[in-house]
């Protein structure tokens, strides 16, 4: 019996230490996985990047487009190049597809939210000069105890920046910085919607329009050698906004330096104009809860410049139009409306012969009235006009280089562009959008007669009809939010 009840004991210690082993071979508890956290402070769609306290939110579209008989992507009308030529050149069908991927990061801190903000887009476009993709930085900037620093919103700008209710990109009679301006900015909110910034953004890409020397290789598209020189001072932007449940209204103005190169621009000791300023203003009103249906507004800008067109023109306008059309006057090719936007023009080829800079003064007025039929099906009627005026002593300048006082013609440069259009859009489910757009463009130059030109592109030379014109665009689209 001793040795039976010996050999259990000993079964049972070996069996213990063969269990102790095994446990001194595992491996220890694991550590509580960190999952995503919803981040509700900042709306939806923010969650908690796992281990910090910042929120992220990630989001964009992906859209595919069509222009129909326009001159380049995005509904531009068929205003200059081929499709202004009317030739067989002109790509009447623009096909673009697009990609837009942005990240919202926000930290709450002792001095407030730190926020940055990415948005950026891939694009690949077909029919609109040479087939080809390309990457595009909309938005990059960093927002701090109410200043923002890299590429955003210009503050002269309005939140619907430049469409009021339109698809086309093309719609101009006011700002337009959609992609974004580079800029150091401080805006304070009052309370109850009232806000005031003070900004200093970079004209070099979208705000600097024509500064011609009609002395040098003028012509009916360009009025001599564009001479803008380097950015010495950067664009100084005020804006005042009150922004509530009726609506918003903003003024805003900005001071823009205009500053030539040289009389010469390939030798520096021909000497330059003196610089000057220009400036702008803008007025803008958006009203809702209108009476004709929930989710209904309207929203309108007009603007005035002087010596600062691309404030009225907007920053993706060409500086040059040209739209041919049939003649009426026997002897004559075509007809052809010109019209050229600039800052201001001067003359000479040196200090004793140079004049100063002569500015242009520009206004217009854009709108929209966007209703929603149901929740399902909406329409926007939206409009604009432009007018760009050249002053007296410009006027002299630019028809004496382009020897156009001859008998029989009245040269002007002054011209007038109007737009209206409607698109109506179908939205089947959340964030999927199908939408088809028109818009007719008319372009009234202030010229008229007839007058030989030299040939253009496909254009023979020959005496032309120097005659308005009207163009259609039209844009289909659809889009997926996410």
């Amino acid at each position: 019996m001793n040795i039976v009840k010996g050999l259990f004991l000993g079964s049972a210690a070996a069996l213990l230490a063969v269990s102790g082993a095994q446990a001194a071979d595992l491996p220890l508890k694991a550590k509580a996985v960190e999952y995503v956290k919803v981040c509700s402070i900042y709306g939806a769609g923010f969650y908690y990047i796992p281990g910090t306290d910042t929120c992220i939110k990630l989001g964009g579209y992906l859209r595919a487009d069509a222009t129909l008989y326009g001159s380049t992507a995005y509904n531009a009308p068929a205003w200059n190049g081929a499709a202004g030529q009317m030739n067989r050149n002109a790509n009447n069908f623009i096909f673009r597809s697009r990609q837009d991927l942005n990240i919202d990061t926000r930290t709450a801190t002792e001095y407030g939210v730190v926020r940055t903000f990415f948005d950026a887009t891939f694009n690949w476009t077909s029919g609109d000069g040479v087939a080809g993709g390309a990457l595009g930085v909309y938005y990059a900037f960093v927002q701090f105890a109410g200043f923002t620093f890299g590429k955003a919103v210009s503050q002269f700008d309005t939140p619907w920046t430049g469409y009021p209710g339109n698809n086309t990109s093309f719609l101009i009679g006011g700002y337009d910085d959609v992609t974004g301006i580079n800029q150091v900015s401080y805006t304070a909110e009052f309370g109850n919607g009232v806000s005031a910034s003070i900004s200093l953004e970079d004209p070099s890409s979208y705000l600097q329009s024509g500064l011609y020397n009609t002395s040098t290789g003028a012509n009916f598209l360009a009025y001599g050698t564009n001479s803008y020189a380097g950015v010495d001072v950067p664009d100084i932007v005020g804006k005042v906004r009150v922004d509530q449940a009726w609506g918003l209204f903003q003024v805003s103005a900005a001071a823009h330096q205009v500053r030539a190169s040289y009389y010469n621009t390939a030798l520096e000791t021909s000497g330059h104009p003196s610089d000057t300023w220009g400036y702008a203003v803008q007025g803008a009103i958006s009203l809702k809860n209108l009476p004709t249906g929930p989710g209904d507004s309207i929203n309108f800008t007009a603007t005035y410049s002087n010596g600062a067109t691309r404030y009225v023109l907007g920053g993706v306008s060409p500086n040059s139009f040209a739209i041919y059309g049939n003649n009426s006057v026997p002897g004559t090719y075509q007809s052809v409306a010109f019209g050229v936007a600039a800052d201001g023009v001067f003359a000479g080829t040196s200090n004793l012969n140079g004049t100063g800079i002569e500015k242009t003064t520009a206004w217009g007025v854009r709108g929209a009235f966007n209703h929603n039929w149901n929740p399902y099906w909406s329409t926007s009627l939206f409009g604009s006009y432009t007018k760009l005026d050249y002053n007296g002593t410009a006027t002299g300048l630019i028809c004496s280089g382009l020897g156009a006082n001859v008998a029989g013609f009245t040269c002007n440069p002054d011209f007038a562009i109007s737009q209206i259009g409607t698109v109506t859009r179908w939205t089947p489910v959340k964030g999927l959008t199908l939408s088809g757009e028109v818009m007719y463009t008319y372009l009234d130059q202030a010229s008229s007669g007839v007058l030989p030109l030299t040939a253009s592109a496909t254009k023979p030379a020959a005496f032309y009809e120097f005659k308005d014109q009207g163009v259609w665009s039209g844009n289909l689209r659809v889009q997926r939010n996410f």
